[in-house]
């Protein structure tokens, strides 16, 4: 949910430099759980220049913390992590007010175990983030942290300062939401790597035929330029309409250096321009036709697609 980029190394910094010497516990326990919490976070804000300022934030209270009051180090930085997060996402809803266009999750290059996993893949795949944008701040904690941490009602509700009572009732309605509106069932691997496959083809043939076979007759094409990079403004809706303008030199010109890679877990297109990184392009897919597209060209959100981000559950 970044306007702003360049603090993107903070906790590793933070807690990489004081695990170069002699590290404490504190800073162990922390670099233990990092990617976890980073994935809490990530998976709360939808970019990672903001879970990793949320982690710089929660390092800063944990080192302040008397360990031997801690009773279980996992929960309790979850805890911090979580509440770091929820003041963050209510600040940035009043931010994205003011963003160019739509606004799209941080994509990040994913490791391949990341994708075995797949309750993780699922969940933080780019159509389910979008999916999650649409419940509020408290909704979305207990979703992440019930739903794809599976913790307990308890310790979720210390998270979020409500009654374990309240905790689950939240739970059954942001289930009930995200339900609603999440892809048609788990998409494989395979399915999505199948309709990548003709897409690519398509478009850098330039068929718009193969475009609409593959396309679904509501599809809907997001683009995220952060009104740095063009791109669509709003929505363009319609297999006919997207497929037209994709053929008609949305990315036609790059299509030469297009180039599949894993991204939020799923196959996805790395498109480059005279060498550069210009665009990465997802896609939803719902009984085998491409549902959602969703392309990045905001520079500000492309930092990470350097290096393999670590998830974990």
């Amino acid at each position: 949910m970044s306007d702003h980029s360049g603090h993107s190394g903070h906790a590793e910094g933070s807690a990489g430099e004081l695990g170069g010497g002699q590290a404490g516990p504190a800073t162990a326990a922390f670099i233990t759980h990092r990617n976890l919490l980073f994935t809490v976070a990530y998976e709360m804000l939808g970019s990672a220049a903001d879970a990793e300022d949320v982690l710089q934030e929660t390092w800063l209270r944990w080192a302040g913390v008397d360990l031997g009051t801690v009773r279980d180090q996992r929960a309790y930085l979850v805890r911090i992590t979580t509440r770091q997060a929820l003041m963050r996402l209510r600040a940035l809803g009043r931010r994205r007010e003011s963003y160019v266009g739509s606004w799209l999750p941080e994509p990040l290059l994913t490791a391949p175990d990341v994708a075995e996993d797949v309750e993780l893949a699922d969940s933080v795949s780019m159509a389910m983030l979008l999916v999650m944008e649409t419940l509020t701040p408290t909704e979305r904690a207990v979703f992440v942290l019930r739903d794809v941490f599976d913790l307990g009602y308890e310790e979720i509700a210390e998270a979020v300062e409500k009654s374990p009572a309240a905790v689950r009732q939240i739970a059954h309605r942001a289930r009930a939401h995200v339900a609603a509106r999440r892809p048609r069932g788990v998409v494989s691997r395979t399915e999505t790597q199948n309709a990548l496959d003709a897409f690519q083809r398509a478009v850098e043939t330039g068929d718009l035929q193969g475009l609409l076979d593959i396309l679904s007759p509501d599809v809907v094409l997001m683009g995220d330029g952060g009104g740095i990079k063009q791109a669509v403004l709003r929505p363009v809706v319609g297999a006919d309409k997207v497929a037209r303008l994709l053929v008609g030199g949305l990315i036609r010109v790059a299509a030469p250096s297009m180039r599949p890679a894993q991204v939020n877990a799923y196959p996805a297109l790395i498109v480059r321009l005279d060498d550069q990184l210009d665009t990465v392009i997802t896609l939803r897919v719902d009984d085998g036709l491409i549902t959602g597209l969703y392309a990045v060209r905001n520079p500000e959100k492309l930092s990470r697609m350097d290096r393999e981000t670590a998830l974990r559950r």
